[in-house]
């Protein structure tokens, strides 16, 4: 068995706490573009994997359907789900609408910690962003969506942070089926000029900025397939 995936789980983990780390463990995997839309997640490999029942792996790939990041399909199996066009589209309107909301919220609750806090997470994605290989740029997908999942945690709705991070995750699935592969996922640069206007408290300006951001993103999509690894080698690390 992989050890990243072994370092997941003991054999005294409650059930439902188990299921839910191979849900965030698949998931991750799936915001950092390590598994491709259309992977296929048998329940038997999944098991074999993370070492846990099949019926463990079922409940984590239920809960990722509900997500909408893994689809089921009768006599098929689950499999890492594949947006559409239209799907792809829905995606990023929902951000364009939902994000300035959430922005305006943290704005109104945001400390000069949570903007230093920011600012860090930007230095980190320069730093990435500099950086070759895989690794790196994993890495740097990670970084791209933690600085959008930041914001939803500073706005201080639980509810609008679970909904961000489906969407962040459903838009990578979307990046990496239909993105160029030599472009960020998401603009660096952006990211500071937002942050500058939420600490200038300009926050029609930040608004503004995070949705021609948002749409930066979408207008990057080429509709070409990219193919990923698959669910073993994407845990190979």
């Amino acid at each position: 068995m992989n050890s990243a995936a072994n370092a997941l789980l003991t054999t005294d983990e409650p059930a439902e706490t188990g299921a839910q780390q191979i849900r965030d463990a698949i998931r991750d995997a799936i915001v950092e573009r390590r598994l491709s839309p259309g992977t296929k997640l048998s329940e038997s490999d999944v098991g074999n994997l993370f070492n846990v029942s099949r019926t463990l792996a079922r409940a984590a790939l239920q809960a990722l359907s509900y997500e909408g990041l893994v689809s089921v399909e009768k006599n098929r199996g689950a499999f890492v789900a594949y947006p559409s066009p239209d799907e792809a589209k829905q995606i990023f309107a929902a951000r364009r609408l939902i994000e300035p909301g959430i922005l305006r919220e943290a704005a109104a609750r945001i400390t000069t910690s949570e903007i230093q806090h920011l600012r860090q997470l930007l230095l980190e994605e320069s730093r990435l962003i500099s950086e070759r290989g895989q690794t790196a740029r994993r890495a740097e997908i990670k970084a791209s969506g933690d600085f959008h999942l930041t914001l939803a945690a500073i706005s201080g709705n639980t509810i609008m942070q679970r909904f961000m991070e489906e969407l962040v995750a459903r838009s990578s699935l979307v990046i990496a089926l239909y993105g160029q592969s030599t472009i960020s996922s998401c603009g660096h640069n952006e990211h500071g000029d937002i942050v500058s206007a939420i600490e200038a408290k300009d926050l029609d300006r930040a608004c503004h900025l995070m949705v021609h951001h948002i749409a930066h993103i979408e207008a990057d999509l080429d509709l070409r397939e990219r193919k990923g690894q698959g669910l073993k080698e994407a845990f190979d690390l």
